[in-house]
């Protein structure tokens, strides 16, 4: 069963191992590095929401989520008042079973749980070369916009009808 864990003191060195296939690196941003912005984005008083993502008690991937805008000029308009998958990664030995698909649901689910407050949409990037998460991303309704965040394209789901 697929769940997602914050992550802490308890979890925080078994995610940090968890890393892609090396031709995948230049698309994601190592868990370390994830994980120090998502502490400087909370001391300096914006919203991370970093997270193992694990099968049963085995951790497999990372997401992390941000909400609202933080000012960054290359941020797209979709930003202001929702949510937004900042990071999702699937360690590559768990990658090809169908996990991250269910990590992404798993994902989805927790922001329709509110957990900054209402927002009407999620949106995501990810860069052009990258058609095995455009092909993920779609697959779970996510559609571009037409707005790029940097020399990212990006894609919005609409959490509630």
């Amino acid at each position: 069963m697929i769940q997602l864990k914050k992550v802490d003191s308890g979890n925080i060195w078994e995610i940090i191992k968890l890393s892609v296939n090396h031709d995948q690196m230049d698309f994601v941003a190592t868990n370390t590095r994830s994980i120090l912005e998502a502490y400087t984005t909370i001391t300096s008083g914006r919203v991370a929401l970093p997270f193992g993502i694990y099968n049963g008690d085995t951790p497999i991937g990372f997401v992390m989520f941000g909400f609202d805008t933080d000012g960054d000029a290359e941020e797209p308009d979709i930003a202001v008042g929702n949510y937004c998958i900042w990071r999702f990664m699937i360690d590559k030995t768990y990658q090809g079973q169908g996990l991250g698909k269910k990590a992404l649901q798993a994902a989805i689910e927790y922001l329709k749980s509110k957990p900054c407050g209402w927002a009407k949409y999620c949106w995501l990037s990810y860069e052009p070369e990258n058609t095995g998460a455009k092909k993920l991303y779609e697959s779970m309704g996510f559609l571009e916009n037409g707005e790029m965040c940097g020399e990212e394209i990006v894609a919005v789901l609409p959490l509630f009808d």
